[in-house]
């Protein structure tokens, strides 16, 4: 065998191996691109189905929640007194606190003291107690299937008091805030 074929058998060799190489790289590739792929559209059906992540428009929650603020919300059946949640109201997004579920009467004072089945409530989140804004005939019994919410700042909050809004259907709740994500200063869980 001459020294010109065992050439041209390496050159070959090596251009096989090359088409090889090649060949393994454009799998990763695709590996990864596919992987890519599934794991971007499980994040996406995870935050539009289970775990929504809203950005917070107003002052209504007072400190729990400001204005910009980033949280996620967590899809449950079961809200109790005391939860922060998220609801659509026409075309928009408000978020409150569940201050009573079905069944129970709410009635608030002149002071904006507010009492469920008589007994008055502690309201650690709110920093100012006040009646504000209520054309709603009070004591109410919430219906069934529907929860009376109020928001943390009881000065600008539009929320149950008013008969626009009234007690919420269970069916237009998003679910609960569980957890603020932005600012990165104030990330955590949500109470």
């Amino acid at each position: 065998m001459g020294i010109e074929e065992k050439t041209l058998g390496e050159l070959v060799e090596k251009e096989l191996q090359k088409e090889r190489h090649k060949r393994s790289h454009r799998k990763v590739v695709a590996v990864t691109a596919g992987a890519l792929i599934v794991v971007i559209a499980a994040v996406v059906l995870i935050a539009v189905f289970l775990c929504p992540v809203l950005q917070i428009s107003g002052d209504s929650m007072g400190e729990t929640l400001r204005d910009g603020d980033i949280a996620a919300a967590v899809k449950s059946g079961n809200y109790k007194a005391g939860d922060v949640i998220a609801f659509y109201y026409g075309n928009d997004i408000l978020l409150k606190r569940v201050i009573a579920v079905p069944g129970q009467q709410v009635d608030i004072d002149e002071a904006g003291n507010v009492y469920v089945d008589g007994g008055l409530i502690e309201e650690p989140y709110v920093s100012e107690k006040m009646r504000g804004s209520c054309d709603l005939e009070l004591p109410c019994e919430v219906p069934e299937g529907r929860f009376f919410v109020l928001g943390d700042n009881r000065k600008v909050s539009v929320d149950s008091r008013s008969q626009s809004i009234g007690c919420i259907d269970k069916k237009m709740i998003i679910g609960k805030i569980i957890f603020r994500v932005w600012p990165l200063s104030d990330m955590g869980p949500v109470r």
